[in-house]
């Protein structure tokens, strides 16, 4: 065993060579991210979103839940930026340009040389919220049926005929990384905070949900063709 694991081993008293891997794993990562210099550290605006882009920016999946509006790496500008002026989070409206510029930097992730696998379930009610009016969601959803094409990309709609499921609890993210050990990382943002979840157990238990919430959705094609129902009928 490495000098690291046994320190690790005596320190916590695990035995497990593998969950103490594991561990120094999610540590490693945890400082990369944290030391990490990229883009993202150009935009203040990001405020309690940067951690998150700068897992995401390492990350080779993401699957994410929302009930109330369409996932970010999936938003066009006038979508990002009518729910910025929205919520109300800002006073300066430059302020407001940088933040949906750097959300909209994000979605390189889904073109670059590694793309980013991304599964998105959304509630249909989503859909049909007007978000910055007719036009902008008439955009937002054609944004959503041209990326659901890519063969990296996955979407999926629940239906409020789909009745309860477990995500009506709340919304949440799983980042998956490509390294060996690494364990996977939830992420829910509230209105006052956010939330990290760096357990296996707690990744398990998102991971099943998500995967209650797909079975609860439209298949991916049905998902698909009801999005261009909702953007005609707009």
């Amino acid at each position: 065993m490495s000098s690291a694991k046994t320190v690790c081993c005596e320190f916590y008293g695990l035995q497990d060579a593998k969950l103490v891997g594991r561990l120094l794993e999610v540590a490693r990562l945890d400082r990369e991210r944290r030391k990490a210099k990229g883009w993202w550290n150009q935009y203040p605006e990001l405020r309690s979103l940067v951690e998150y882009v700068a897992l995401e920016d390492i990350a080779t999946a993401v699957r994410t839940w929302q009930g109330a509006f369409v996932p970010g790496l999936l938003q066009t500008p006038d979508y990002a930026r009518a729910l910025a002026v929205g919520n109300a989070d800002w006073d300066d409206p430059d302020e407001i340009e940088r933040f949906v510029e750097a959300k909209i930097a994000r979605q390189v992730r889904l073109t670059d040389d590694s793309p980013l696998a991304l599964w998105a379930i959304v509630a249909e009610g989503a859909l049909r919220q007007l978000v910055g009016g007719r036009e902008v969601m008439r955009i937002q959803l054609a944004r959503l049926t041209e990326v659901a094409d890519e063969p990296n990309v996955t979407v999926q709609v629940v239906p409020p005929l789909a009745g309860s499921h477990p995500g009506m609890t709340s919304a949440f993210s799983v980042v998956s990384f490509g390294e060996p050990g690494a364990v996977d990382v939830v992420y829910m943002d509230t209105t006052s905070s956010t939330l990290w979840l760096e357990s296996e157990t707690d990744a398990a238990r998102h991971n099943a949900t998500f995967g209650r919430i797909a079975r609860s959705g439209l298949a991916p094609r049905d998902s698909i063709a009801l999005i261009e129902r909702i953007r005609k009928e707009l």
